[in-house]
């Protein structure tokens, strides 16, 4: 049973291209220059790692993706109470959400497509980590600095 304002259990996918670059979306759903990195509900019964493949899939099309981190902790955010309505039809306030960092292993040309069923972005870019903070809406900037904390570190030691 879904408790009414309770946080939706989510992941979210930090994509990494070979040059650590992180793969953003611009929002279909929002006028101004909203990006985020891919991110969404878990179904019932799903398995975290299972849903961060499905959320990328449907958000982006890509299938060429590996699993390289998961967060150690959960990174949770509000929505503005101007969007409660709208989004997850009120039932929640905001996200609890695993983060996973994966490896693109693909080919931007063929296996990237934001055009699928459930799209939610309109365009796409690789952008350093550093400049995630900046280009996020503002109420999950501080989400955002947290998970790049947590993950700078082991990005900058790979390979």
């Amino acid at each position: 049973m879904i408790r009414i304002n309770s946080r939706r259990i989510g992941v979210g996918i930090l994509l990494l291209n070979e040059e650590k670059k992180v793969f953003v979306g611009k929002r279909l759903d929002i006028k101004s220059e909203a990006w985020q990195m891919p991110q969404g509900g878990v179904t019932k019964g799903e398995e975290l790692e299972d849903a961060a493949y499905r959320e990328l899939y449907e958000e982006t099309g890509i299938k060429k993706a590996k699993i390289i981190f998961k967060s150690k902790k959960w990174f949770q955010y509000n929505i503005p109470l101007s969007l409660k309505k709208k989004l997850w039809k009120g039932k929640y306030f905001g996200q609890k959400q695993k983060w996973f960092v994966m490896k693109f292993n693909g080919d931007e040309k063929k296996d990237i497509n934001l055009n699928t069923g459930k799209a939610e972005f309109c365009n796409w870019k690789w952008v350093n980590l550093n400049e995630l903070e900046n280009l996020i809406v503002p109420f999950k900037k501080e989400m955002y600095k947290k998970i790049v904390k947590e993950f700078e570190y082991k990005i900058k030691e790979l390979n």
